[in-house]
């Protein structure tokens, strides 16, 4: 009986999760990263904060902006970090799961600036008909130093799907 559960929230997810990413869309959203869900060489404790705008190109294919905060805890000569990046992002079949590649620019006033490329997978779960949770985990590769800065995280999520018609 278990098991015919599991299909049927399956089979529900993935239709609700249809027709949502088509040409034209706008996407915004603010998620939460850090809180000791991120691994780096250096810190013992980071927490960040993003806000992402974004356009369908086509069905599936999206293109993002961000900006971020993070603030940096342990040893780190620069705790506090303005993020700016873009990357793009492809949605798999129309069932919600996505993977993404981009890169970053962080800098803190510390003299630290730092070029990052940056790959996730996530995946789109819809509350309601636009509104999701977005749950991602991420890998950012330091151009600086990379043992010590580079990252491995989970992102949690908030994204809105609008409409243009």
């Amino acid at each position: 009986m278990k098991k015919f559960y599991m299909l049927v929230v399956a089979l529900v997810v993935t239709m609700t999760a249809s027709a949502q990413f088509e040409q034209g869309k706008t996407y915004v959203s603010a998620s939460l990263s850090g809180l000791d869900l991120n691994y780096n060489g250096s810190t013992k404790f980071s927490c960040g904060l993003e806000a992402k705008g974004g356009y369908f190109l086509e069905d599936n294919l999206m293109v993002l902006g961000n900006l971020g905060y993070n603030h940096v805890g342990g040893d780190d000569p620069s705790p506090d970090r303005f993020v700016v990046g873009a990357m793009g992002r492809y949605y798999i079949i129309q069932n919600g799961i996505y993977l993404g590649a981009g890169v970053n620019y962080k800098h803190s006033n510390h003299s630290y600036n730092d070029i990052m490329p940056t790959v996730e997978v996530g995946y789109a779960f819809f509350i309601n008909r636009t509104v999701t949770i977005e749950p991602a985990l991420y890998y950012e590769q330091s151009m600086k130093n990379h043992g010590k800065y580079s990252n491995v995280g989970l992102r949690l999520g908030l994204g809105v799907y609008l409409f243009t018609n």
